[in-house]
């Protein structure tokens, strides 16, 4: 079996499949040998599991997760990749390509189909351009995953994983904070990848949370992440013309939810935690029962 971070082996396999590397897929392979191991093992991986991989690319990661999971389901949206990866993983039995866009394929059912039972970890290189819609819809569809394993641009990374109610936080943190638990777990460095990119890398943990940590009606987390949204459009206001502007709401209206909820009419969007949204989303919609 050929050693699939080995630069010349992946030069050789380009060449044999006329293959290019795309910029438009963010396609960077991973030449460091010690770095799929360590994305693997940190997924908690093991007997009974499934492994849901996004963008095996030649299979450098992909060989990782087989040696661990029960099964292995990559979704690829390259069309060029499966006559490689049918050399590549020919050695494993456990595994299983499925060529499509990840943010289009029925994500529900092909879990149910492939994994039926089976606790199920995600593991992928993400491209940086798609980082967060791919991340994002994994977990706003509240599928039947326990943990998040994914490498991504460091400072998404930093942001993603930032607490709420802190001068790093952005929107995608609060989101990601309602829906998992992250944690960064170590950097990669430029020269790991080929071609190398122009930025660090950071290999980050979201285990998928069995309720939020804040209780609202379901009917309600649309419009909260909405103000969320709202609230970090304009990070240099304070929240409550942020909110008025992004939501287009009477500024009156959204003081008054504020006094209500118990927060400073004051306060940057940072500075506000989840709860305190949350308490903010009950409050405007509490004033619009009334009107």
């Amino acid at each position: 079996m050929p050693t699939l971070t080995d630069l010349s082996t992946i030069r050789d396999l380009c060449a044999r499949y006329d293959f290019s590397l795309s910029k438009g897929f963010g396609q960077n392979f991973i030449i460091n040998p010690g770095i799929c191991p360590r994305i693997a093992e940190a997924s908690g991986l093991g007997p009974g599991w499934g492994a849901l991989e996004i963008g095996p690319g030649i299979g450098v990661l992909t060989e990782q997760l087989c040696r661990r999971a029960d099964k292995v389901v990559s979704i690829e949206v390259d069309h060029r990749l499966p006559p490689l990866l049918a050399e590549t993983m020919a050695g494993y039995d456990n595994f299983k390509l499925v060529l499509n866009d990840v943010l289009k394929v029925d994500l529900k059912g092909l879990l149910a189909q492939e994994f039926g039972d089976k606790p199920v970890a995600v593991c992928a290189n993400l491209p940086y351009y798609i980082t967060s819609p791919i991340l994002m819809r994994l977990l706003e569809e509240k599928l039947p995953i326990q943990n998040i394993t994914v490498m991504v641009q460091k400072e998404a990374a930093q942001r993603l994983c930032a607490a709420p109610g802190t001068r790093e936080a952005g929107a995608i943190s609060y989101a990601v904070a309602y829906y998992a638990q992250p944690k960064l777990l170590f950097t990669v460095q430029p020269g790991s990848f080929y071609p190398a990119p122009s930025v660090t890398s950071a290999v980050i943990r979201l285990d998928v949370r069995p309720q939020p940590p804040v209780q609202l009606p379901p009917e309600q987390e649309k419009a909260f992440f909405a103000l969320i949204r709202a609230a970090f459009s304009q990070r240099r206001k304070t929240a409550a013309n942020a909110i008025a502007n992004g939501l287009s709401l009477p500024k009156a209206k959204v003081l008054a939810a504020l006094e209500a909820a118990g927060l400073d009419q004051r306060a940057r969007p940072e500075q506000l935690t989840l709860e305190q949204y949350a308490a903010l989303q009950r409050a405007l919609q509490s004033i619009d029962n009334r009107t």
